[in-house]
C-alpha cells in the first residue's frame, strides 16, 4: 500500500470513504468547514483534490453528526484537530464538552473526566484512523486489480 498521508483524493472518493453525500462535501467546502488542501475548486467543473488530513476531518465531522452533535460543534472540533497538527491522532481522543473541544491522549482524557461535570462526546481517533486506512486500502486494491486486467 502507498503512503496514504501523501495521497490525493477526489471528491467522489472522499464521499465513498466517509459516507457523506457530494452535496454535503460541496457545502462544507463552500462554507470553509473542510476545504481541499491539495487542489481547491477553481470554478465550475474543476476537480478538487483532498489530502488524507482533509478526509480524516470529513470522517470526524460525519461521525459527530451521526452521534447527534450539531454542525457548529463539529466545526469547533475540527478547529481543535487543526490546532493539533503534528499530534499522533491514532493514539488520541477528541473530546467535546460544553466548554469546547480538546485532543487528549489516554492520560489527559482521564484527567478531563475526573476534573469536570457535564456531557462529553468522545471520538476515538484511533478508530477513525483505522477505519479510514482500511477503506483506503480497499480502494487501492480495487484500483490495482483494474490496472492489472487492463
Amino acid at each position: 500500500m502507498s503512503d496514504v498521508t501523501v495521497m490525493g483524493f477526489s471528491g467522489p472518493t472522499v464521499c465513498r470513504l466517509t459516507s457523506v453525500t457530494y452535496r454535503q462535501l460541496d457545502y462544507w467546502a463552500r462554507t470553509d468547514l473542510v476545504t481541499p488542501s491539495i487542489t481547491p475548486a477553481q470554478g465550475s467543473g474543476s476537480k478538487r483534490k483532498y489530502s488524507y488530513r482533509d478526509v480524516l476531518e470529513v470522517k470526524v465531522i460525519k461521525s459527530l453528526l451521526n452521534s447527534g452533535v450539531s454542525l457548529s460543534r463539529a466545526r469547533q472540533a475540527v478547529e481543535c484537530l487543526r490546532d493539533s497538527m503534528g499530534v499522533d491522532l491514532s493514539s488520541s481522543n477528541l473530546v467535546l464538552s460544553d466548554n469546547g473541544s480538546v485532543l487528549a491522549d489516554y492520560d489527559g482524557l482521564v484527567d478531563l473526566l475526573r476534573g469536570g461535570q457535564g456531557v462529553f462526546n468522545v471520538v476515538s481517533m484511533a478508530n477513525v484512523v483505522a477505519e479510514l486506512t482500511t477503506m483506503i486500502s480497499g480502494i487501492e486494491e480495487k484500483s490495482e486489480k483494474v490496472t492489472r486486467t487492463a
